[in-house]
């Protein structure tokens, strides 16, 4: 579930396939940043109801599915 949401958020902002992305994905492949990942996760938040603060680095779609399936339990 995290994952396609995740998923789905980055094909609207960034307007491609959403079956294009992977857990392996670089968000810097997807011309994603640090400040793209914030807005992203704040997004992410209003979608999961919780609140997720980001405190490591994340460079790929799975590591960032990885860390809010730790925060969220």
């Amino acid at each position: 579930m995290i994952f396609e949401t995740i998923a789905e958020l980055i094909a609207e902002r960034n307007e491609c396939d959403v079956a294009d992305i992977k857990r392996e994905t670089l968000f810097s492949d997807l011309g994603i940043d640090s400040l793209d990942t914030v807005e992203m996760l704040m997004d992410l938040e209003d979608k999961l109801g919780a609140e997720i603060e980001l405190d490591e680095k994340v460079t790929t779609v799975g590591e960032l599915c990885d860390f809010i399936e730790r925060k969220i339990g």
